[in-house]
């Protein structure tokens, strides 16, 4: 999807290689499942330390899937689904391209059978 603008495709970048670990994948899915969240919660169900959490979801964060603030002495850390989103709809995109790539040549091969015969 070459007309994409520079922005998005950054965009699109970044969610794509912070979905690329398997750490941040499963701190997504745990935010998503227990809303907000420290770093420390987070490291209690994981087999990494806090210090690599916090790594992590630093990543998160540059991609634009979580956000964080502060309460009190702890900083919370949310789901944020736009980037997500943003992502998602690129995917489905691009996937309705090559269906309808697909279609063509589908139908071009069935064309050359018919006029085989």
């Amino acid at each position: 999807m070459t007309d994409e603008p520079r922005g998005d495709a950054e965009a699109v970048d970044s969610v794509l290689v912070a979905l690329a670990d398997p750490t941040r994948r499963q701190l997504l899915d745990l935010l998503a499942a227990h809303g907000e969240a420290t770093a420390t919660t987070l490291a209690e169900r994981l087999p990494v330390s806090r210090q690599a959490v916090v790594k992590h979801l630093v990543v998160l964060d540059a991609a634009g899937l979580v956000s964080s603030s502060r309460v009190g002495r702890e900083v919370r850390y949310a789901v944020r689904p736009a980037a997500l989103n943003a992502t998602a709809r690129w995917m489905a995109a691009l996937a309705s391209d090559w269906d309808r790539r697909l279609a063509n040549i589908k139908r071009i091969a069935e064309a050359a059978e018919r006029d085989s015969r």
